[in-house]
């Protein structure tokens, strides 16, 4: 019987048979899967911002019931916060008992004994109709009459009706001088420029008016309460007071 021969081992390097496993390996993942492209990603629009809540109304600018005429509260997302009622160091240089327009800056300033002043935010005259000088409060009158002068109703006929002659508007909360008027006199004649109250709170820091000085009602009853008669007022078209 012939003799079988042994074949020669063949012992190969280890780093050679690492290498070649790993190609394996390599060439069966790859081979093996079919790769895809990845899906585009849709993004959500961020959720929207919850609205700002509304300022809260301070308890000076509540409903007035009592009032002969009873007020509503004051809708003070109309009137921007710089514009209401405070008490500011007096900017004015004037002696306590003073009232200032700022015309410029829309603001009326009423000095105190401490060096503070009482400020309001006001609605002025429209370029044109604007008044500015030194005068005094020769009277105040609650829930007064409205007479516009013959040169206001000359302007606008449809005012005839509530002309001197016809004995005016009655008053009331659509009366345009509202709730309070301070007539403004100088050397003893009437400047036909008054300080008077206003529904109408969007007015407050513009120039919408005819001239006169127009408040909230609820800010023109707390000066009414603070002015005599007599009291001196300066009314400035500068930019500072």
């Amino acid at each position: 019987m012939a003799e079988m021969k042994e074949l020669p081992s063949v012992i190969l390097p280890r780093r050679s048979l690492l290498v070649g496993f790993a190609g394996l390996a390599l060439s069966g993942c790859v081979s093996g899967v079919r790769t895809a492209a990845a899906p585009a990603v849709s993004l959500a629009p961020p959720p929207a911002l919850p609205p700002a809540p509304p300022p809260v109304r301070p308890d000076m600018y509540d409903a007035m019931p009592e009032e002969r005429f009873p007020i509503p509260a004051v809708d003070i997302t109309q009137v921007e916060e710089r514009f209401w009622r405070t008490v500011v160091d007096d900017p004015t240089g004037e002696a306590p008992g003073t009232l200032v327009v700022d015309t410029p800056a829309k603001y009326l300033y009423f000095t105190m004994p401490d060096g503070s002043a009482v400020r309001y935010g006001i609605g002025v005259g429209r370029e044109g109709f604007a008044w500015s000088g030194r005068a005094e409060v020769q009277y105040k009158r609650q829930w007064p009459r409205w007479t516009p002068p013959d040169e206001m109703v000359a302007r606008q006929p449809e005012l005839e009706p509530y002309s001197i002659a016809n004995g005016g508007m009655d008053p009331g909360l659509q009366n345009p001088l509202g709730a309070r008027a301070l007539y403004i006199f100088q050397d003893g004649q009437d400047t036909l420029y008054r300080l008077h109250g206003t529904p109408e709170a969007w007015s407050i820091g513009r120039a919408v008016s005819s001239g006169c000085i127009r408040l909230l009602n609820q800010d023109v009853i707390d000066l009414y309460e603070r002015v005599p008669d007599g009291t001196p007022i300066r009314v400035s078209q500068d930019t500072s007071v």
